[in-house]
């Protein structure tokens, strides 16, 4: 990948290029997650220029925009705007406007408002344009100590036990970090909950990322569930708990997967298919789909 570089001046004795124009589009701009040093220059460029900032809440966009002495027009923008504000929104460019989106903190879209309004711009074809930077998410992940590789975001849980469960058991299976929000208030039953579904795999809870009181804590599950710094902490939280190990298949998983496969499938096609899924010998896996097979 090349190195980005930015042109700060024209040629020798003819001062700074001048500025070109900013296109019309949607800017989907991430905001600083606690620390306002964090927001980029590009994105104080952009704040800087563009007609319109959507917010999701405009008193939090107003005192960021105020601390970089920005005054461009902010409008809110949330969950609950109709179509019609969609459709205004969009008309604006196409006829030429700039506009930012932007959410409460971090980047627009993770976990926050705007994929109405993304989709619908992508759909028009128009210009849609990512500003990045900071993002809880990310953040917690770089300092967890667990593997990187390979993460799913899965959001907030439900808030009820029940439901919650339910959610975690769907992803029990994943082989990969799993990263979650949570609030305060449901922090410690989120945790118990986790634990009993996914076990004692090992996890971080990570509050106030980039503020005064930055806090994270690392441990096995059912350990985090009963520290008393994760019992209705205040501040924004992250989540972030480590891959289940690896099981081996066994006969029986093989056997079902061969015969969901056999439904649609030649018994080579299927054991290929099944040998690739569970790491198994596909020679073992033909001779069990022709016994299968046979026995139908």
């Amino acid at each position: 990948m090349r190195r980005a570089t930015a042109q700060l001046a024209g040629p020798a004795g003819k001062g700074p290029e001048p500025q070109a124009p900013l296109p019309a589009g949607l800017y989907v701009t991430a905001t600083p997650i606690g620390n306002l040093g964090d927001l980029t220059l590009r994105a104080r460029d952009i704040l800087g220029r563009v007609d319109l900032v959507l917010a999701e809440d405009t008193r939090v966009t107003a005192k960021l925009l105020a601390a970089y002495g920005l005054k461009p027009r902010v409008e809110r923008y949330d969950d609950h705007a109709d179509d019609s504000r969609t459709e205004q929104v969009l008309a604006r460019i196409a006829a030429g406007g700039r506009v930012a989106l932007v959410s409460d903190a971090g980047t627009p879209l993770v976990s926050d408002p705007g994929y109405r309004l993304v989709k619908a711009a992508v759909e028009q074809g128009l210009l849609v344009t990512p500003v990045p930077g900071p993002s809880a998410a990310l953040a917690a992940l770089s300092i967890s100590g667990l593997p990187t590789d390979r993460f799913l975001f899965a959001g907030f849980p439900p808030p009820k036990s029940v439901a919650r469960r339910a959610f975690f058991e769907e992803l029990a299976p994943v082989r990969a970090t799993l990263v979650f929000y949570e609030s305060g208030p449901r922090l410690s039953d989120s945790l118990a909950d986790m634990a009993a579904v996914l076990g004692p795999r090992p996890a971080m809870m990570a509050r106030e990322l980039t503020k005064l009181y930055e806090t994270a804590v690392r441990g096995a599950l059912p350990d985090l569930a009963a520290d008393p710094r994760c019992q209705s902490p205040k501040g924004e939280i992250v989540v972030v708990v480590g891959p289940g190990e690896t099981r081996a298949a066994s006969a029986a998983d093989a056997d079902q997967a061969l015969r969901e496969a056999l439904e649609r499938e030649s018994p080579a096609a299927a054991a290929a298919e099944v040998a690739k899924a569970l790491g198994l010998s596909r020679r073992d896996l033909y001779r069990r789909a022709l016994e299968l097979k046979g026995a139908a």
